[in-house]
């Protein structure tokens, strides 16, 4: 253990970008020789393997760099339905510290690096006595903070947390700000490595943006909400950059279309439906092609627009919800990368190698 890479990412909020940047850091070190393992100590969306519950970071790693051998090592602990009420009923905290101090030494063995995946802010986890620095203590790691695009709510959050591993004694190797806007990006990463600098951080490297990562597909949609699929199966994987809900007449619809939109209407509103699925539709010039429709209510058109709909190749689901309703879900959707994202897993690697300070990061470690 003497010489071990040993990186816990933690993050001032859910979605920030862990998974993004363990991917990416996983690729990083792999290119440089490094034998590298993963785990995420304490896992909270789940997928079943091998009848067991595995954290979704964990068989997503595994799944992409072909290190499911000690994926149940990989995910610990995983925190389902009603796990924290009998845990404070029924308190096992050393049972739990011993669980995950077990997975990650036999992980370690004959690598050179692990990187160890937080869940939230430094806090989460303390109502099982396992927080982010609970556990980054328990294992000797050194933290990198992932934040997001700001200044001052920013660095408060970034002090915030970090007091709550210095608590713990654990060393703050640096911050990572992720999803900047990328016409403030040199703005932040001056402003903010100043500001860090000054409280003794350090700004291992600044992120833009970018909006394929938070983009699912119209698949991944209809999982996620339970739809079903009405037509254009054949391009389900299309990826969705917007949402437009389709309530107007359609010649006032038309000027909000736009490349990877999603197209919610009633299921009856055959007009906007028409224009909607229109391969390509002529705005100002350009084609634009929309990325999917969904039709709500619980109504569906008859066989001629069916039939339409069909020779459009374009995805087509329906809902019995409203389309309000939908929208709303939607809007509030946060689809984590799955193993098959290629797009996206390319481009998390991409980000980190030309935006984060890799070789700071094993400098310091």
């Amino acid at each position: 253990m003497k010489n071990l890479k040993n990186i816990f990412i933690s993050a001032i909020h859910q979605n920030a970008g862990k998974t993004t940047l363990s991917l990416g850091l996983f690729k990083s070190f792999q290119e440089r020789k490094i034998r590298t393992t993963f785990m995420k100590p304490v896992g909270q969306e789940t997928v079943t393997y091998e009848e067991k519950s595995i954290d979704k970071d964990s068989y997503l790693i595994g799944e992409v760099y072909h290190c499911k051998r000690h994926i149940k090592e990989m995910s610990p602990v995983t925190v389902g339905r009603g796990y924290t009420e009998k845990y404070i009923l029924n308190p096992q905290k050393q049972e739990l510290q011993d669980k995950i101090n077990t997975s990650f030494r036999t992980l370690i063995k004959n690598k050179d690096a692990i990187i160890v995946e937080g869940t939230g802010h430094a806090g989460v986890g303390s109502v099982i006595d396992c927080s982010n620095a609970d556990v980054a203590a328990l294992l000797g790691s050194k933290v990198i903070i992932v934040s997001q695009g700001g200044i001052g709510r920013s660095i408060d959050e970034i002090m915030l947390n970090k007091a709550l591993f210095d608590m713990c004694k654990v060393e703050v190797l640096g911050v990572i700000v992720n999803k900047v806007l990328p016409d403030k990006l040199e703005k932040i990463k001056s402003i903010v490595g100043k500001g860090l600098e000054r409280k003794g951080i350090r700004l291992l490297g600044v992120i833009p943006e970018i909006p394929l990562l938070s983009a699912p597909t119209v698949d991944q949609i209809r999982e996620r909400l339970n739809l079903k699929v009405f037509s254009g199966e054949e391009n389900i994987h299309t990826r969705v950059y917007d949402a437009i809900v389709a309530a107007m007449e359609p010649y006032n619809m038309i000027g909000h279309l736009r490349d990877g939109a999603l197209v919610i209407t009633s299921g009856d509103r055959v007009d906007n439906m028409l224009v909607a699925v229109s391969s390509y539709l002529l705005k100002e010039g350009k084609n634009v092609k929309v990325a999917g429709l969904i039709l709500t209510g619980g109504l569906t058109p008859g066989p001629k627009i069916a039939g339409l709909l069909k020779d459009s190749r374009i995805p087509v689901l329906y809902s019995e919800e409203d389309t309000y309703t939908i929208a709303a879900a939607i809007e509030n959707l946060t689809c984590k990368i799955q193993k098959t994202d290629k797009d996206k897993i390319l481009e998390a690697h991409r980000l980190i190698k030309n935006y984060v300070d890799v070789g700071m990061i094993l400098e310091n470690l």
